[in-house]
């Protein structure tokens, strides 16, 4: 097999090697089964056995009571963006947004098609660098919930709190750092999540749904669209993605065997912290896009002084086996995603690298 290279693609990204050995392995028949888990039915016992054990395991990591629902759906958190306002804003069609970067954005622009959005607070005056303090928050005391983006992977901003939220339900679009450490997950109305980019492969969506709020989805919504359907129908009311699915479930698994989130946070941690404290300390060479206690430890933004600089350390670094360092289109520069499942040494190479094209190119 070729020589894997080190992947800091915001998404879809790198997942942990053991799960695609695994996976690998037990492509062309599940054990026990005889079939690939990309032929066998969605309604058979192994497929319940393994969405169920999925389920289990969330809600082991992220300590998820029974009074939530675990949903597995597609169209990404894009269609979720419809989905929340359509079934949670009504009856009062009014709701808090925060908005943080272009995914807060397009959430916003969609919650407006179906009632009145109040902006909550922006840090877009600042090119989105930075995540709005608590104080600075306009909340409407009439609104049906709270929404927010945990992760801004544009921008390289991260809430290191939730905001608070007083008795409003708190909406998280999480899909950039899903399963990177421990939530309270009881202060949420919904979580909901892309799976590519910090969880599994594109193309499943896990909506993490307080029960009670169901009675809010008018039974006037098309079928697909309502949460009562999904919640009823155990995500099978159509065939889920299956492989999708699975995926999920080893990534799961890999976590738990590691030692949980409390251990996936300290790593997140540590791997960030080095490379924003070469960062910091090559005297202006390099500069970071977020201040200093909005930066995520998912997605490492940063800038050069010229473009010219820029596009060359790209160009060398993916000659040199570093993939995925172009900044978003939207903004430029440069950005290192470094999910759950990026490996510490790929971190340390990185910094190797920038000190050296720094000497070079300084």
């Amino acid at each position: 097999m070729e020589k894997r290279i080190y992947n800091f693609s915001a998404g879809p990204a790198i997942l942990p090697e053991e799960v695609l050995k695994e996976a690998q392995e037990n492509l062309m028949a599940l054990p026990g089964v005889g079939m690939s888990i990309l032929e066998i039915s969605h309604r058979s016992k192994t497929f319940d056995d393994i969405i169920n054990q999925t389920k289990a395991d969330i809600k082991k990591l992220l300590n998820i009571s029974d009074d939530y629902a675990i949903l597995f759906l597609q169209g990404g958190a894009s269609l979720q963006f419809s989905m929340v306002p359509m079934n949670i804003m009504p009856p009062k069609n009014r709701a808090d947004y925060i908005n943080t970067g272009a995914w807060s954005k397009k959430a916003i622009k969609e919650a407006k098609r179906v009632g009145d959005v109040n902006v909550a607070a922006s840090s877009e005056e600042t090119v989105f660098n930075r995540i709005p303090k608590q104080e600075e928050l306009k909340l409407d005391s009439d609104a049906a919930y709270v929404h927010f983006t945990s992760n801004n992977t544009i921008y390289g901003t991260q809430w290191q709190n939730e905001p608070e939220a007083g008795s409003l339900p708190l909406v998280c679009d999480a899909s950039s750092d899903i399963l990177c450490r421990k939530v309270d997950v009881s202060k949420y109305g919904i979580i909901y999540a892309g799976a590519q980019k910090n969880m599994g492969p594109s193309g499943v969506t896990m909506v993490i749904f307080r029960k009670d709020l169901l009675e809010r989805s008018s039974d006037a919504l098309p079928t697909m669209l309502n949460y009562n359907t999904h919640v009823e129908k155990d995500s099978m009311f159509n065939t889920p993605n299956t492989f999708g699915i699975y995926i999920i479930g080893l990534v799961a698994k890999w976590i738990v065997n590691m030692g949980g989130l409390d251990k996936m946070y300290e790593q997140n941690k540590q791997k960030a912290k080095l490379l924003y404290n070469f960062i910091d300390s090559s005297s202006g060479y390099y500069k970071g896009h977020a201040e200093k206690d909005s930066r995520s430890f998912m997605n490492v933004t940063f800038n050069l002084s010229t473009e010219e600089l820029e596009k060359k350390l790209i160009a060398e670094a993916l000659a040199a086996g570093f993939s995925g360092l172009k900044g978003h289109r939207s903004v430029g520069g440069l950005r290192a995603s470094i999910y759950n499942a990026f490996p510490t040494k790929g971190v340390e190479d990185l910094v190797s690298f920038m000190k050296d094209f720094q000497q070079k190119n300084g």
